[in-house]
């Protein structure tokens, strides 16, 4: 690949809120491409992205999927991402790998809690981003209103390089601010032919205006701009093009279209934009990591030619297969070829390499910087980790795991289930990194934790219809943690003979409250001559293994800070066993004292509702011991923003659904966990 063909690539993601139209968007690209010949729509369960069952029948994305297509001699590969928040993983580990985003907005809902969460995501990360205002033909569609929501809520400045063309209180089509020419589309042809225009008269002042907006917002930024628009000068299309490019890749602005997916409208300009705003692998910095052996910073350019590094960023069984998508950042892969797994310290066979399209695959024999390919034949490799050359290895920065909020219990109906369940469950959790999967001694049932309701379901539905799985369900429990409220000493000495060998250690411990949200810190203040130093890992183990199971309830122990102050050594009995077990004990005992207590995880609810059913909506947060924290009305209607109780949140979707005659949409994420 050479670099010229580099600059040709665009590897993008489509984030947004649930239902505001990103598989709709993704659908008519992979048609106006010629990657489908057909439309496929979401309702219809016939889209092509959402291949499998239950996404089909949901009318939701649930696992991101991958894409190739072609536009004027640009590749872009696409991730189509979940925009419930249930699935945020998803997104995330997608915009670890992309270099851009389009995101989608409602033109009716606006900036959406979801649209918030992906999108301070990619800024995470530093993805340059454009913006695709949809839904501009329904009802209450605002694009100036939502532009307005997009600068208040996020850092960046929205850029509108469109404005919509309303004829009788119907979309119709776009003035292209860049170009200053009128877009429409001929419907019979399904979108494919567009109408190049003059822009009608009583078009011209509100055109004039937000060009003139458009020139001095690139001015700020852009010095050949500025000094063209102050002397008074015409601006070329290719000089806006330009500006626009780089002040997009510094995140400075957001280049802002509008149209109507589902209506077959605005969708090949959102492929220009792609090609000529979002950055190629050749515009983004080197990716950073860290050498294992040398323990220093190293880069890696996007360099065919260059020693290998690339990214595993998802994982998934494919009728008993596992396929791993990567990232590959600099070199090049081969099928056939041995590979190093640094994160693991393990060699690695590539069997295959396939290009994915949804669910199909291409087989290819190799594949470069600046793609992103599946492979088959790892076995050791899971997300996140680092693939590279042996003779020189890098680390790259992992994907940040979300801790699961929510539990459920399930159990095997016969002994044949039991073992198809235990390696069902471990294979769909080396799929998915948030699920966790823990086995419950005293009840003798398995739990799975999750990041919500959703989650849960989909994963059950999965083990019933993929793995054949007979189950018993639990009801969903919370995951609750313990801390403590008062600070104290502790000391322990544990003295004793096991077997033929005698054991001693002495500890003393002094524990206090944390912030809430930082953990248990643990704080070494004991000099190597009170205790070797060969026993403070020891001591450091067994203060944590004690953490594990609290004293309230055996819920694990968050938000302490333990200093382990002092103790003694002998010469003859003290060992490792005896350390630890002392540091344990002492931990434990320290807890029973400060007043421990239970937490429970705080959600933020963020609810859409009609405006007349707004009291009964706040009558049932109440109800379920809510506090509501701000209200904003975007007429017609109003966003409720609350912080409630998780385990009073099961079954809220009903509630909500009746309370609102089935008009009110609401989405919910961890906040923190606070004292029940």
């Amino acid at each position: 690949m050479a670099a010229s063909k580099l600059s040709k690539i665009r590897n993008i993601g489509i984030v947004a809120h649930i239902d505001a139209g990103k598989t709709t968007v993704t659908e008519r690209i992979l048609y106006y491409t010629g990657k489908t010949y057909k439309l496929g729509e979401v309702h219809d369960g016939e889209a092509v992205m959402d291949w499998m069952a239950q996404e089909q029948e949901r009318g939701i994305t649930i696992t991101s999927a991958v894409t190739t297509c072609h536009w004027k001699d640009n590749e872009i590969h696409i991730i189509d991402t979940p925009g419930h928040v249930d699935f945020t993983i998803e997104v995330e580990r997608s915009l670890r790998v992309l270099d851009g985003v389009l995101a989608v907005f409602c033109a009716v809902g606006g900036v959406e809690p979801q649209s918030e969460t992906v999108w301070h995501q990619a800024d995470k990360y530093g993805v340059p981003k454009i913006a695709f205002i949809n839904k501009m033909d329904r009802v209450g569609a605002n694009y100036y209103g939502t532009i307005d929501m997009m600068g208040k809520r996020f850092n960046s400045i929205p850029l509108p390089i469109q404005i919509p063309y309303i004829k009788n209180e119907t979309f119709h089509g776009v003035i292209d601010l860049i170009g200053q020419k009128m877009i429409t589309w001929d419907e019979d042809s399904l979108g494919l032919l567009s109408d190049i225009s003059d822009i009608p008269s009583n078009m011209l002042p509100e055109t004039e205006k937000y060009r003139e907006r458009l020139i001095e917002t690139l001015a700020e930024i852009d010095d050949v701009i500025a000094e063209k628009y102050l002397e008074g000068k015409e601006i070329t299309e290719k000089e806006i093009i330009e500006s626009i490019r780089n002040a997009t890749l510094l995140l400075k602005v957001v280049p802002v279209m509008c149209g109507t997916a589902l209506r077959n409208k605005g969708i090949q300009l959102i492929l220009d934009s792609i090609t000529n705003f979002l950055p190629s692998p050749e515009d983004i910095p080197p990716v950073e990591g860290i050498n294992p052996e040398t323990k220093t910073i190293e880069k890696r350019g996007s360099n065919v030619k260059g020693p290998l590094a690339a990214l595993a960023f998802k994982v998934m069984l494919d009728e008993g297969r596992k396929i791993t998508y990567m990232r590959i950042y600099s070199g090049k892969i081969k099928a056939g070829e041995d590979i190093y797994n640094a994160s693991k310290g393990k060699k690695e066979k590539v069997s295959r390499l396939l290009k994915m399209h949804s669910n199909k695959r291409e087989r290819v024999n190799e594949a470069g910087a600046g793609d992103i390919i599946a492979v088959i034949g790892l076995k050791d490799t899971s997300t996140g980790d680092t693939i590279c050359d042996e003779s020189d290895p890098i680390i790259l920065e992992t994907i940040e795991f979300y801790e699961p909020v929510i539990s459920q219990a399930i159990e095997a109906r016969t002994p044949g289930d039991q073992e198809r369940l235990s390696s069902a469950l471990a294979k769909l959790a080396s799929e998915d990194p948030t699920l966790k999967i823990k086995y419950d001694d005293e009840t003798a049932q398995t739990i799975i934790s999750g990041m919500g309701e959703l989650h849960l379901e989909i994963i059950i539905d999965r083990l019933i219809r993929e793995f054949h799985t007979n189950v018993n369900i639990g009801k969903p429990k919370v995951v609750y943690r313990e801390t403590i409220e008062e600070e104290t000493d502790v000391e322990e000495i544990f003295d004793r003979k096991l077997g033929d060998r005698k054991h001693f250690g002495h500890v003393v411990l002094h524990l206090e409250p944390n912030k809430r949200g930082e953990g248990l810190k643990l704080i070494d203040e004991i000099k190597d001559e009170v205790i070797p130093e060969e026993f403070h890992a020891t001591i450091e183990k067994g203060i944590r293994d004690a953490a594990l199971s609290g004293v309230v309830a055996g819920y694990p122990v968050v938000d302490v800070i333990v200093r382990i102050t002092g103790g003694s050594y002998r010469e003859a009995d003290s060992t490792s066993l005896g350390y630890e077990i002392a540091a344990s004990t002492a931990f434990s005992n320290g807890c029973s004292r400060a007043k421990p207590i239970l937490i429970e995880p705080i959600v933020t609810v963020d609810i859409i509702t009609p405006g007349e059913f707004m009291g009964e909506v706040i009558g049932n947060i109440n109800s379920r011991k809510g506090e509501v924290k701000n209200i904003s009305h975007k007429d017609p209607v109003s966003e409720i923003k609350a912080h409630v109780p998780l385990k009073q949140m099961f079954g809220y979707s009903t509630d909500l659904r009746s309370v609102t005659q089935g008009r009110g949409t609401f989405s919910m994420q961890f906040l923190r966990y606070d004292k029940v």
